[in-house]
């Protein structure tokens, strides 16, 4: 009998709830949003924090899911992807990007954000792959944002992004160039759970986390997360793409294999097509 299962056959009140980890980020607004309403919150307990923060969480099993980049899966045993919802890009997606002063092919330092490492791998593998270049990397700390000048870049991802499109003269979507490279969409992060979690609990969380998507829901959530420096609604439906779809799986294996990853992939809810 896995774990899943010993829970499954505990009373309500014998079972401690779920620890999930959301991303504090304005994107991830709409994944979040259904747990207030949704009955599986009484299964559960959300705590938020930046990406890579949650990644060690889940790695230390401090967290039984989160919404994790997906670069952190090698770390894991195991990973058991347990919505049809994800933080993922068809084609520009905005705030994940290389913010420079100078052409990419003139820049000679490139910090590294410290809240993604989805995003790190992925800027080192393009650089790498598809631009062919080899600038000195950096690892970032807080308030690099502010060493972009002259031949220095930075990597920056998140609500930090979309303040600073309108700072420098060049911006490089990682998103944009990961689908010229591959000709696949891409997935930042994923609610992924480190072991099995029971069938019912999967079924009621992927519906919580589709919730803040439909039509009246995401209009509140817009309405709920006014940002000055992005349009919200463009960014919730022309450059995020939520729906976890045969094709963004793809993008995600793809990604996967290309840093060598031999941690199983379980995808335990069906395809969304759209």
């Amino acid at each position: 009998m896995n774990g899943a299962d010993a829970r499954e056959n505990k009373g309500e009140e014998d079972v401690r709830p779920w620890r999930v980890a959301g991303v504090s980020y304005l994107n991830t607004r709409p994944l979040v949003y259904g747990f207030r309403f949704h009955p599986v919150h009484r299964q559960m307990v959300l705590t938020e924090d930046y990406p890579s923060r949650i990644a060690k969480q889940l790695i230390n099993d401090e967290v039984d899911v989160g919404l994790i980049p997906i670069a952190i899966i090698p770390e894991l045993p195991e990973a058991y992807v347990i919505s049809n919802y994800c933080i993922g890009a068809e084609g520009p997606v905005a705030s994940v990007c290389i913010f420079s002063d100078v052409p990419i092919t003139e820049i000679r330092q490139l910090y590294l954000d410290y809240q993604s490492r989805s995003s790190v791998r992925l800027s080192r593998l393009l650089l790498e792959r598809y631009w062919q270049l080899q600038p000195e990397f950096i690892a970032a700390e807080p308030g690099f944002e502010d060493q972009i000048q002259g031949h220095t870049a930075a990597v920056v991802i998140g609500d930090r992004a979309l303040k600073l499109r309108h700072r420098h003269a060049y911006i490089y979507d990682l998103a944009e160039a990961w689908i010229q490279y591959s000709g696949l969409p891409f997935v930042f992060a994923a609610w992924i759970a480190n072991k099995p979690l029971p069938e019912a609990f999967i079924r009621a969380f992927d519906e919580a986390t589709s919730m803040g998507l439909q039509p009246g829901h995401l209009d509140a959530v817009i309405a709920a997360h006014p940002f000055p420096d992005f349009d919200v609604r463009t960014y919730f439906t022309q450059h995020i793409s939520y729906s976890l779809t045969a094709n963004k799986r793809k993008g995600m294996l793809r990604f996967l294999q290309e840093i060598h990853s031999t941690t199983p992939v379980h995808f335990l809810t069906d395809t969304v097509s759209v």
